[in-house]
C-alpha cells in the first residue's frame, strides 16, 4: 500500500459478519464466501472501532494499542483490506 494503513479511514465491509470468539473472531465475507480469522481480541476491538474514528491510528489509540505494537496492527489492517474484510472510507 502506498499510504500507511494507519493513516487511512476504514470500515468493515458491509458484506462481512463478525462472530466474536475467545481467540478473537470469525469473519465471514458473504460476497466472496470466504471465512477468515481475527487472531486476537485486540484486533477485533480495533476493527469494531474503525468506522467511528478519522484514521486507523486514532482507533488504535482509543483501543489501547501501544506504539511498539503499531507496525503489527498496520500489517494486519493492510492484510484485512487486501482480502476485502475492510474498505477504505472518506475521512470525516
Amino acid at each position: 500500500m502506498s499510504t500507511s494503513a494507519l493513516g487511512r479511514a476504514w470500515r468493515l465491509d458491509e458484506r462481512v459478519a463478525l462472530r466474536p470468539e475467545r481467540f478473537g473472531a470469525l469473519a465471514y465475507n458473504f460476497g466472496t464466501r470466504r471465512l477468515s480469522f481475527l487472531k486476537s481480541r485486540e484486533l477485533l476491538e480495533l476493527v469494531n472501532a474503525l468506522d467511528v474514528h478519522p484514521t486507523a491510528r486514532a482507533a488504535c489509540d482509543t483501543v489501547g494499542i501501544v506504539e511498539a505494537e503499531l507496525p503489527r496492527y498496520e500489517r494486519a489492517l493492510a492484510r484485512l483490506a487486501e482480502i476485502g474484510l475492510i474498505r477504505e472510507r472518506s475521512a470525516e
